[in-house]
């Protein structure tokens, strides 16, 4: 089974709030076998709109990444974010075959 990558773009608005959606959702992420391969780190806006804020976990899975998404642990997380930030979040499949 390919793994995935969680990929999400975040402007944050109210740092407060969406630290307390930082700190639950990491252990929600990790429950689902979830790692960070970046966070907050440097980057460059190529095209799009720019959100200063920029994750990539790497799941075992698809599934486990939606897993997490859907998981009690992490909607609690969610609910701290909502309104706290301007966020887009999709799951990509890691391809089994090279490009």
């Amino acid at each position: 089974m390919p793994k995935a990558l969680w990929i999400a773009h975040v402007n944050v608005i109210d740092t407060e709030a969406y630290g307390r959606y930082a700190a639950l959702a990491g252990p929600a992420i990790a429950a689902h076998g979830g790692h960070f391969l970046a966070r907050a780190t440097r980057y460059v806006q190529l095209e799009g709109p720019e959100r200063p804020r920029n994750v990539v976990a790497e799941f075992p899975s698809l599934e486990a990444a939606e897993a997490c998404y859907h998981s009690d642990a992490y909607q609690e997380a969610l609910s701290h974010a909502k309104g706290a930030a301007e966020r887009e979040l999709c799951v990509v499949e890691l391809s089994t075959s090279s490009l």
